[in-house]
């Protein structure tokens, strides 16, 4: 990413984020989308709109790995991400307690840069932190293709940076991949049109996760096989907050934006779903 984008950026990030309302500040966690910004920028902004900049000092970015087989979760080995707007710092003592649990593997430098599902959160946390620029660090973790019972571990883990009010946890998705290029055309027809149907299953989809329920999400999955990219980082982060509530923690989390690429009315059309919302600690 070259520095004469900053600008440009700048002001498309400054355009979406003007239009949408603050209803859920502080969120403790978001979930957004990770595709090109002419696609989901404005979806995501609902999301980052709900973060507080003056009391989020780590924020855990979970993004699922597109590229490389992981049946775990790799942590980076850089020091810095660089973003038009800012540089990033990577937080070097969380991942040295991360590390020590033996449970991440370290990505290959390659694997770093050709993942886009933590990159493309990267200019709009560098946005929404923008007045508080020197005093936060980032926490990445690609997040392999988990079974249930090493999402749990994983939310285990990750639920006592949770509980901490100055931590926020970026979770990378996109919603419903349709289409034949996605090799994905689940169709109910009692919806109406294809577009229909597929809102109709992101949002049971959606409504699941606002319940907090891991193991119903499984089940949605397993049932519908819909192509949420990001169910394993849902899932981990689902998985962190039922930690919490059995720890008496009272938390909701509400969709604030779906959208699709585009609207698919024949076999031939794809689209890609996206969805924004944020977790609220009460």
């Amino acid at each position: 990413m070259c520095s004469s984008l900053g600008p440009q950026l700048n002001a498309q990030l400054e355009g979406w984020l003007s239009q949408v309302q603050s209803t859920k500040r502080p969120a403790r966690a978001i979930i957004a989308p990770h595709a090109g910004y002419t696609y989901c920028g404005s979806c995501a902004a609902h999301a980052y709109k709900q973060v507080d900049p003056s009391v989020t000092r780590r924020i855990f970015i979970l993004g699922p790995s597109h590229h490389v087989p992981l049946s775990r979760c790799a942590l980076s080995s850089v020091d810095i991400y660089r973003t038009p707007l800012y540089d990033l710092r990577i937080d070097q003592k969380i991942y040295g307690e991360l590390w020590k649990t033996g449970m991440f593997e370290r990505m290959s430098l390659q694997t770093d840069e050709d993942e886009h599902s933590i990159e493309m959160h990267l200019p709009y946390t560098a946005k929404a932190m923008e007045s508080h620029k020197d005093e936060f660090t980032i926490i990445p973790v690609l997040v392999g293709a988990l079974s249930e019972s090493k999402e749990q571990e994983f939310g285990k883990l990750f639920s006592k940076y949770l509980a901490d009010p100055s931590n926020l946890f970026v979770v990378s998705s996109d919603f419903c991949h349709w289409g034949q290029r996605f090799r994905y055309s689940y169709y109910d027809e009692s919806q109406g049109e294809i577009y229909r149907s597929i809102e109709h299953l992101d949002k049971m989809g959606m409504s699941i996760i606002e319940q907090l329920d891991p193991v119903s999400f499984s089940n949605y999955l397993k049932k519908y096989h819909n192509t949420i990219c990001g169910r394993h980082p849902i899932g981990v982060l689902l998985n962190a907050i039922t930690e919490l509530q059995k720890n008496g923690m009272n938390m909701s989390f509400s969709f604030l934006n779906y959208a699709q690429s585009s609207q698919c009315r024949s076999w031939q059309d794809s689209s890609v779903s996206y969805a924004a919302g944020a977790l609220t600690v009460h």
